[in-house]
């Protein structure tokens, strides 16, 4: 019996439309990462992009369970002395909700090259319009 193997120029990636309205946060990015790495499919190749283009509305209407709205931070380091910055949830959402989305999200996809070519295939917008009519994206139901 042999192992399959897929090759990069075989792989056929599709295009799914996603509603964020009312999802939770971690659990919206944990059905994501995988669809972006293409771990549920039967052709999945570690070594190889396989994963579908993810796009994603209303992200403005995510939530987060119990406290967490009001605990959770956002921290980055500006590579400057007292340059430790922090952004709480609230601010981030309200300024930059697609950021919030694609933080979680690549956190949870590997930390290398082939991560990183595998977030580019997400698109997250605020509001339910987005630029990708054009590819036809079929809209799926994750929850």
């Amino acid at each position: 019996m042999k192992c399959f193997m897929a090759k990069k120029n075989e792989v056929e990636q599709k295009w799914l439309l996603v509603d964020a309205d009312d999802a939770v946060l971690g659990r919206l990015a944990a059905k994501i990462a995988p669809i972006l790495m293409g771990k549920n499919k039967p052709t999945y190749t570690p070594h190889i992009d396989t994963g579908d283009y993810v796009i994603v509305v209303n992200a403005e209407k995510i939530k987060l369970t119990g406290k967490k709205a009001d605990v959770k931070e956002y921290d980055h380091y500006t590579y400057y002395p007292g340059g430790h910055k922090y952004v709480s949830f609230a601010d981030m959402l309200e300024n930059k909700p697609e950021k919030v989305i694609e933080l979680a999200v690549k956190r949870m996809m590997p930390k290398n090259k082939l991560g990183v070519a595998m977030l580019k295939k997400l698109k997250v917008y605020r509001g339910p319009e987005h630029e990708n009519q054009a590819q036809k994206p079929e809209k799926i139901e994750l929850f």
